[in-house]
């Protein structure tokens, strides 16, 4: 399963914001060149970050965004069932009539589903806190 780029940016900037000094500020401008990533798209997901209460924007010239909770309040598998819009993994797991001949019995579909299942239950047993176990070696890496 590949996670599109809003999910793995997602990612990046809470795994960011876990490794930063506590108190810190982070700009968004900042993360994005830390990353290499398009700073527009990054405002998007900051937006749906913070309303999902998972960070804390503060505005102002000594403004910027943070953690709104504990790393370990923040569960992996949660957040990609968020942020990722589709797990329909081939066309007869969507909804409505499938195209393909052999749907009615074939049991692709269903070691899929059971694979998709496994892998969500993976993500669920970790947290961002898990993710950032040494965030001096983060931040030194993220320094470039």
């Amino acid at each position: 399963m590949r996670l599109t780029h809003y999910s793995d940016y997602a990612l990046r900037e809470l795994i960011y914001l876990a490794s930063m000094e506590e108190g810190k500020l982070a700009s968004i401008k900042e993360i994005a060149d830390a990353y290499n990533i398009s700073k527009n798209h990054l405002m998007k997901i900051t937006y749906e970050l913070s309303k999902l209460g998972l960070i804390k924007t503060v505005r102002g010239r000594r403004g910027g965004i943070c953690l709104n909770k504990h790393p370990r309040e923040i569960n992996v598998g949660k957040l990609i069932r968020i942020t990722e819009d589709d797990f329909k993994l081939v066309e007869c797991m969507e909804d409505g009539a499938s195209a393909c001949i052999i749907s009615p019995v074939c049991g692709l579909k269903h070691v899929l589903n059971e694979a998709l299942i496994a892998y969500l239950r993976v993500l669920d047993k970790y947290t961002l806190e898990d993710l950032v176990k040494d965030p001096l070696s983060y931040r030194q890496l993220l320094a470039h």
